[in-house]
């Protein structure tokens, strides 16, 4: 989003940066009380407890230290001018979140003050990062804006056009009438609507974010009661929720939509809605083919307020659109790292989610050398059977080295001994994890290393309109994150969100069916970006296409041959 440069009151930077500052960082205190058995762990999910406040003080002065400062080109590594202290400010926030790597604690973290009185490393838990992922300064600029907008950005987005401002209320009065003035206005939004499973939900949402920041827009989110207690808010002194007074909250059948207003345009007919349902879900084949034209775009730009219904990770498409290619490539100059940094910015643990991550990291996995996530998500166990889609993963494990083989002579109670390698399994179903703990407890391994089996939940099915089913996902897809190697299912959105904030390449376990394991068992993905599954099949002209051999850094996705994923592009 554009903003315009401004400092606020000296009280302002303390109060926002002690949000600010303290949501960049990694590290995070344990001082909750050990759980002995993953029985506990499931069956002590607490009630949503949802910690609104925010601290005021007991932070880091990284602005108050640079507020007033200049350093010379030579102290900062730049070319010749002179650095604000707005922008030394920037750089000791962003020193201080590549230091300690992203996701940030949640506000659990700034409500006990662990900046100042975090203790000792070995008491801490750092999400693992690789350093060769790191942000460009213009990805960074960008999203601390958005991040720090009201810190350092009078005139920002955020600060003068959120929901609580004057022309959020004005625009919300235009009702669906379509006009000729409506395009010129000055403050646009796009609001955000759940579809399909949490992990559906988050790479779009990590899409239409990205859209928010090429096209000027606020991003609100229509949260429902079954994703209460999820996230942090991402943006400091600015909420992302959807207000209760928003029009067409509960019904959009009155809501301009965007083949309507093409229908419209036809004829040369200038007249703009004020609101406009922007469908991208897989099922809405036709309106996918041109959202990646720029004639689409220019259209779109005129509406302030855009209704997104969307299932997809459609950040791809974006950089399909000549208009934006100039900014994404200097946003991206590594293309496979997207929804890495997109991801890492917006989603934050709420307390309740941390509060179960962090108990049972500590219990199961801190120990471990190293952790190895199984992410297992079947959609018909008929097709693919529990014994089936065991074996493969384990041929992926032992051809890959990721777990070593059991020593199959000898059915010997292994000796209690600290564990080498911790094994997370995420599955909806309870089979896998207690077969594989059961192989591994009663055989001793060819290495001699010691592995032990951990599932924290198994619900059995989906239901995505469940909130504590919900914060189970999100607890066991960050727990994923968490791991040193990921192994995941094919075309499941699930696993590509871990991944993604992980900042890895998975091994995709193939689709198995009746009791033929596939050959290889699996293979490693080309990127850590999640896959388009339904990407447009017509260019502009409306002339079916193959976009791969348009773009260099968009392929096949290796689990959907029909997807597109955005890869990195060596010279």
């Amino acid at each position: 989003m554009d903003h315009k440069t401004g400092l606020s009151t000296f009280k302002r930077f303390g109060t926002v940066l002690a949000v600010g500052s303290i949501a960049f960082s990694i590290f995070v205190l344990f001082t909750l009380t050990h759980q002995n058995s993953i029985i506990d762990f499931v069956e002590e999910f607490p009630k949503t407890i949802v910690l609104g406040g925010r601290v005021q003080n007991g932070t880091t002065n990284v602005v108050k230290e640079a507020e007033d400062a200049t350093v010379t080109p030579q102290a900062k590594g730049g070319k010749g001018e002179n650095i604000t202290g707005s922008e030394v400010a920037k750089d000791k926030v962003l020193g201080e979140k590549a230091q300690n790597g992203l996701p940030a604690a949640p506000e659990e973290s700034i409500l006990k003050n662990t900046s100042s009185a975090a203790g000792p490393k070995s008491q801490l838990i750092a999400h693992p990062s690789n350093d060769s992922f790191q942000p460009s300064r213009v990805t960074n600029d960008k999203l601390l804006d958005e991040l720090l907008a009201p810190t350092f950005n009078e005139g920002s987005c955020l600060s003068s056009c959120g929901p609580l401002s004057k022309p959020f209320d004005k625009v919300m009065k235009m009702g669906t009438k379509s006009s000729k003035n409506i395009a010129a206005t000055k403050c646009k939004y796009i609001v955000w609507t759940p579809a399909n499973g949490l992990g559906n939900r988050m790479i779009t949402l990590a899409a239409a974010f990205l859209y928010a920041i090429l096209t000027d827009r606020v991003l609100l989110v229509r949260f429902g009661s079954d994703m209460a207690g999820l996230f942090c808010e991402p943006f400091p002194d600015s909420s992302w929720l959807l207000p209760q007074k928003f029009p067409y909250r509960k019904e959009w059948k009155h809501v301009e939509t965007y083949e309507g207003m093409l229908n419209k345009t036809k004829n040369s007919k200038e007249l703009w809605p004020s609101f406009l349902i922007l469908n991208l879900q897989h099922a809405h084949d036709r309106h996918n083919n041109f959202f990646h034209c720029d004639r689409s775009q220019g259209l779109l730009h005129k509406v302030p307020v855009l209704i997104l219904r969307s299932d997809q990770y459609f950040a791809p498409s974006l950089f399909m659109v000549p208009s934006f290619e100039q900014e994404l490539s200097k946003m991206f100059p590594e293309k496979d790292t997207v929804f890495h940094h997109l991801g890492r910015y917006l989603f934050h643990p709420s307390n309740e989610a941390w509060d179960l991550i962090t108990r049972f990291y500590q219990a199961h996995l801190a120990k471990a050398k190293e952790r190895i996530g199984l992410q297992i998500r079947v959609y018909n166990t008929h097709k693919s059977p529990h014994e089936t889609v065991i074996k493969e993963i384990l041929a992926c494990t032992y051809k890959h080295k990721l777990l070593p083989e059991l020593e199959m002579q000898s059915s010997v109670t292994s000796p209690m001994k600290n564990t080498s390698k911790a094994v997370l399994v995420a599955s909806l179903y309870p089979e896998y994890g207690e077969k594989l703990r059961a192989m591994y407890l009663n055989n001793t391994t060819v290495t001699g290393e010691v592995v032990r089996v951990f599932q924290p939940s198994h619900e059995q099915r989906q239901n995505s309109n469940d909130n504590m089913h919900n914060i189970k996902a999100w607890t066991e897809i960050y727990l994923l994150s968490l791991c040193d190697a990921l192994i995941t299912s094919p075309r499941s959105t699930f696993g590509y969100v871990a991944q993604g904030l992980r900042g890895l390449k998975p091994w995709i376990w193939q689709k198995v069916f009746g009791d033929q394991i596939s050959d290889p068992p699996c293979q490693q993905a080309m990127s850590m970006e999640p896959c388009f599954h339904y990407p447009p099949k017509h260019d502009c002209k409306d002339r079916k296409v193959n976009f791969t051999s348009l773009f260099p850094h968009i392929i096949s996705c290796e689990d959907a041959s029909l997807g597109l994923k955005l890869v990195n592009v060596y010279g």
